[in-house]
């Protein structure tokens, strides 16, 4: 069975799009129970967490780029190369367990990924459809 995205602004698009979005990483997650991508840019795993899907599904479904990369998880993780790193933005309370935050790009698609140096990993915190991230610095 094939979902329809919808690709207006209406609030019904845009719930339809957020429910579309949690119906994928639900998927996701019970398709990769490691629930991580290997990327070689950093040479490390890109966790998928809690924390990323909260993130995702609070602004992905706003645009239809976005909603639209998100099926392309673990190819855009895998193959996403490192562009940039910065600090954290200290007004943003998900980015707080964050000790350092990477732009990564592929194709079109520009990835957000925050490091947790007390767990000593890299943890999936966005993913955009090319439009630019306000999230990092």
């Amino acid at each position: 069975m094939k979902t329809t995205i919808p690709e207006g602004n209406t609030p019904e698009d845009i719930k339809t799009r957020r429910r579309i979005i949690k119906d994928f990483y639900t998927q996701w997650i019970s398709d990769n129970p490691r629930k991580a991508v290997w990327n070689e840019s950093i040479h490390s795993l890109i966790h998928v967490k809690w924390l990323t899907i909260n993130e995702i599904l609070g602004h992905a479904p706003r645009s239809i780029e976005a909603t639209l990369a998100q099926f392309h998880l673990s190819e855009i993780l895998s193959n996403a190369y490192l562009v940039s790193q910065c600090p954290p933005k200290h007004s943003d309370k998900n980015q707080k367990s964050f000790s350092k935050v990477l732009l990564l790009k592929w194709k079109k698609s520009r990835v957000l990924v925050g490091y947790q140096k007390s767990k000593d990993e890299y943890v999936l915190y966005y993913i955009s459809g090319g439009q630019k991230i306000k999230a990092a610095r």
